[in-house]
């Protein structure tokens, strides 16, 4: 027997059993009528006033953009930092190059104003 047909009995199998386990809970699952306290406000404490689908503040997707650029940054940092020595000095400012870049991108968005929360 070969990888390949093993993996296809573990399909099988596994299929077998997720449809088995469907077809249990709609044969056996209640249906319930619709309650008051299932639809009432959960966590705000008041009806909502808007589309769950609304718009939202460019400002959220900015700010989470910009963490996980700085937030990389810090990942290229650690290995870097642990090799410095086996890099040499190619190594190391080729890095510097990278930090400047990287600053000057911050000062750019911190001119601009992309990090000030009114």
């Amino acid at each position: 027997m070969n990888e390949f047909q093993i993996v296809l009995i573990l399909f099988i199998a596994a299929s077998a059993l997720s449809s088995t386990i469907l077809g249990v809970s709609f044969l056996f699952g209640q249906v319930q009528s619709e309650d008051p306290e299932k639809t009432s406000p959960y966590e705000c404490g008041f009806d909502p006033f808007d589309d769950a689908r609304g718009r939202f503040d460019i400002r959220f997707y900015l700010v989470a953009l910009l963490f996980l650029l700085f937030d990389l940054e810090v990942s290229f940092l650690f290995p870097w930092a642990v090799t410095l020595g086996e890099l040499r000095e190619i190594g190391f400012w080729s890095m510097m190059v990278f930090l400047f870049i990287l600053t000057v991108g911050f000062v750019y968005e911190w001119k601009k104003g992309g990090l000030d929360w009114e």
